[in-house]
């Protein structure tokens, strides 16, 4: 289980998230939306502990115990993962390249041996079929000259590659056509299982059509103003967020 409690964050003395309160449970879809300007990519990386930002009250909890002092691969190491909403280029570096050694990286943490050349090989090969990519995508270097939907294409590769327990997935819906969207939310569902949690963070309802949601909380503000199951999609397609606030 991943727990946020009562979690303040600032930047550069600007307080962004002002007391959030969420319980992520294994083999849960948990989805988190929200208006620009709410917090909800700075709760993405404030959990994977990016160093920009500063807890000034409250704990992130992975099973119990406090991650918050916890550097940002300390995290990835535990099997938090995530999906970036703009994705950084790595020129020099190939996408099996950097794979093969996060994936080595993540077996040598949990005691494991390092996987052969040969095994990672044919593993990719599989992961890259499950997405309907050429192999030759994955001798790409990292993201650079990628379009917007390649780009994510790279980011659910790794989530599939990798096989996190915990993927928080920031925005992975944007920038992607509708084919695009539906290879990367067959591949959500796929690697999602009863030890597996996933965070969706979204602004729109249609990745939201083809992962559904076990729980979603609506962020506003720096806070959780509401939460509810996949029906509450509807009610913010139809309504939009100001029927929130004004309650």
């Amino acid at each position: 289980m991943l727990e946020i409690k009562n979690l303040h964050v600032e930047i550069e003395g600007k307080e962004i998230l002002k007391g959030v309160n969420l319980k992520l449970e294994k083999g849960k879809v948990h989805a988190l939306m929200g208006p620009n300007g709410s917090g909800k990519s700075t709760l993405a990386n404030v959990v994977m502990g990016h160093p920009k930002y500063t807890i000034t009250k409250g704990e992130i909890l992975l099973d119990g115990q406090s991650i918050n002092e916890l550097s940002p691969d300390e995290r990835a190491k535990k099997g938090l993962f995530l999906s970036f909403q703009y994705p950084s280029e790595v020129d020099g570096a190939t996408i099996s390249t950097f794979l093969r050694q996060a994936l080595n990286s993540s077996r040598k943490a949990r005691g494991e041996e390092p996987i052969s050349v040969l095994d990672f090989h044919n593993l990719l090969k599989e992961k890259l079929r499950l997405l309907n990519t050429e192999e030759s995508f994955a001798e790409r270097y990292l993201n650079q000259g990628f379009s917007g939907g390649e780009k994510k294409k790279s980011e659910i590769l790794q989530l599939a590659i990798l096989n996190p327990g915990i993927a928080i997935l920031d925005e992975t819906d944007s920038g992607t056509d509708i084919d695009a969207l539906k290879v990367i939310a067959d591949n959500i569902n796929k690697v999602m299982g009863e030890n597996k949690i996933v965070l969706i963070i979204t602004h729109y309802k249609r990745i939201l059509e083809h992962v559904k949601p076990d729980k979603l909380s609506i962020l506003i503000n720096g806070k959780i103003a509401l939460e509810g199951n996949a029906e509450l999609v509807d009610q913010l397609e139809e309504k939009g967020y100001g029927w929130i606030e004004e309650d």
